[in-house]
This record gives C-alpha cells, structure tokens and sequence, in this order.
C-alpha cells in the first residue's frame, strides 16, 4: 500500500513540475524581456565603469646579527661594554604588515609630494581630484576652501582636514591596500593598491614603501644611534680636556725653565697636569674604542630593505568586460522575474 502512495505522490510531483513548467512558458515573452533588459543594463554598468588598476611591490627584510657584526657583539659583551643594542623586534610579522596600514604610515604617504602634470602636488590632493569628492564639498564652506598642499604641515591642520584624511584612510584601508607576507619563513613583504588612476595606484604603493622602509629603520636602530652619539660626545669632551692638559704641561714647564733644583714645590702644576694627561690618555682610549664597537653595532641594527619587485607602467587593469554585463545582467534579471513569477502565483493561489 505504500508503494502504491509513493508512486501517486510522484506521478503528483511531475504533474506539478509539468504545470509550473508550462505557466513559466506562457509568460515566456515577460521573461525575455527581462532578460533583454538585464542584459541592457549590464552592457550600460560595463560601459561606465572605471577600471581597476593593481600597483604590486614586494621586498626583502634582513635585519640578522650575523657576520663581523655579531663578532663584535661577542668582543663587546666580553669586555663588559654596554652597545645599546637594537629596537628588538616589534615590527616582525604580523606586527610589520599592520605598520603598513596603521593611519599614520598611510597619511604620512598621502601628504608627500608627488608631480601630476608638471605640476607638484599632494597625493592627498591627487585622491581628492580622482575621485571628484570637491563636488560634493561645494555646499559645504568649511570643506569647500580645504587644500592639501605638498609637504603641508600636520600640525596646522584642523578638524574638517583631520576627517577628510580619515575618511581616504577608512577607503583605502578597506578596500585598496592590502598587506601580506608570502611565507612566514621568507621575510618579503608584498604590497598592493588597487585604484581607478594608474599613476596613483603606482604613487601611492611606493610612497607607503618608503615610509614604513624609514621609520622601521630609524625604530630598529634608535637605540643604537643615541648611543653612539652619547659616546661621540663624551669622546668630544675627553679629547678637549687632554688638548687642555697636555697645553697646561707645556705652560707649567716653561713657568719651571731654569728653575733650581731644590725647589720641587714649584714644579706641582707641572706634576699634577701630567697626571691628568695620563688619565684623560687611558679614558680617551677607552671611549675610542667603545665610539668604534658602537658604529659596528649600529650598522647591525640597521636593516636591509631591498626592493625586489616596483610597480611598472602599465600596471595590470582590470575592468568589467561587455560580454561578461551583457550575460550577468541578463541571467540576474531573467532569473529574478522568473521568482517573481513563480511568488505572485503562490501568493493568488493561497
């Protein structure tokens, strides 16, 4: 008896896929018709859309203590010499990528000064002209007047400049950079910007290269560097007080010449100048030595950064074809009046 239900309740499923078959065939000319339209307004979304241009770069990080340099750390800790070392390793790894897309890596890049038809200006100020957003400012008199002038100084700006830059680093964060490391065993670092312009595509990617490049390089080697002009200094000043002593040596002789003898209170200065002599001598030896070790460390520090791969015009482009709007334009809407159809009768029919 079961059997017989199952072959009545499928003999009822094709009956009711006939039936909907057929309905859908009737309105066969409305379905058509949205799909021409479909088709239409894809062909129209292909033809007005702007093309996307990919900037790519990648580079190699090396910041390894290794070589002559890692000897002379050796050498230094065994004489008890403090070099400072390095800035540690805050910016490795995901630490370094997220450098890349913090805020002020990003509006450090779109304040420097780029040359857009021999004419130097911002890439800020090349993102506002691109993406036409004055437009839209013009009913607005605090952001109508706003310029972002090359090398402008982030401390004069004001409230209305500080949301303008916001809101191009909320965009381009979002959806243009992106950031990554190719293999957690391999320090290159890749960068990419997508973007409607190619020139700022290829403007804006190297900038930000070289933004984050210096400020790693000046963070991984701080340390380093103050140290070495605190030694620099105190060498500067030794070597003035041996220069003084060795000249008061030479006056408290001449003051002596001819002197008896038997009056050795008199030759004191002379005694006491040589001594220091001899002390600012052995301190100044010293700190030679610790100001070399110092700049062997500093060149430890510093990292390589070597580009591997720029961006070259013509970047690679890419744009919403017509055939490609024509298809998806007109199966979306096809598909869509088909639903429709099939809900509107659902509907009459409860």
């Amino acid at each position: 008896m079961s059997v017989e239900n199952d072959e009545i309740s499928l003999r009822e499923l094709i009956e009711k896929v006939k039936e909907w078959f057929n309905y859908l065939l009737s309105q066969w000319k409305i379905i058509v018709l949205a799909g021409i339209v479909g088709a239409a307004l894809g062909l129209t979304y292909s033809l007005i859309s702007k093309p996307v241009y990919t900037a790519s770069l990648s580079f190699a990080l090396e910041d390894e203590k290794t070589g002559s340099a890692g000897f002379a750390m050796g050498l230094a800790t065994t004489l008890g010499l403090d070099l400072g070392g390095g800035g540690g390793s805050i910016f490795t790894g995901a630490n370094l990528t997220e450098l890349f897309k913090s805020r002020s890596m990003v509006e450090q890049t779109l304040l420097s000064p780029v040359v857009v038809n021999g004419k130097t200006i911002s890439l800020a100020e090349m993102y506002i002209q691109n993406n036409k957003l004055r437009a839209g400012w013009e009913q607005n008199p605090k952001l109508a007047k706003i310029q972002f002038d090359a090398n402008s100084n982030r401390k004069d700006f004001t409230r209305a400049h500080d949301s303008i830059l916001g809101s191009i680093y909320s965009t381009l964060s979002a959806n243009s950079l992106t950031v990554a490391q190719k293999d957690k065993k391999v320090a290159i670092i890749s960068i990419e910007v997508n973007a409607n312009n190619e020139l700022f595509a290829q403007y804006f990617t190297e900038g930000l290269a070289k933004e984050v490049s210096d400020f790693y390089i000046a963070s991984k080697s701080k340390k380093s560097r103050e140290n070495m002009a605190i030694l620099q200094k105190q060498t500067d000043s030794i070597r003035r007080e041996l220069n003084g002593a060795i000249t008061g040596v030479a006056v408290a002789n001449d003051n002596t010449f001819g002197l008896n003898p038997a009056l050795n209170v008199r030759r004191t200065p002379s005694a006491r100048r040589q001594v220091d002599v001899q002390a600012n001598t052995a301190i100044l030896t010293e700190l030679v030595k610790q100001s070399e070790l110092a700049k062997v460390t500093l060149r430890k520090d510093t990292p390589l950064i070597q580009v591997i791969d720029r961006p070259i015009l013509p970047l690679k482009k890419e744009q919403f074809g017509k055939g490609k709007g024509i298809v998806l334009g007109g199966f979306f809407l096809g598909f869509s009046m088909v639903i429709g159809l099939i809900g509107r009768r659902v509907l009459k029919n409860l």
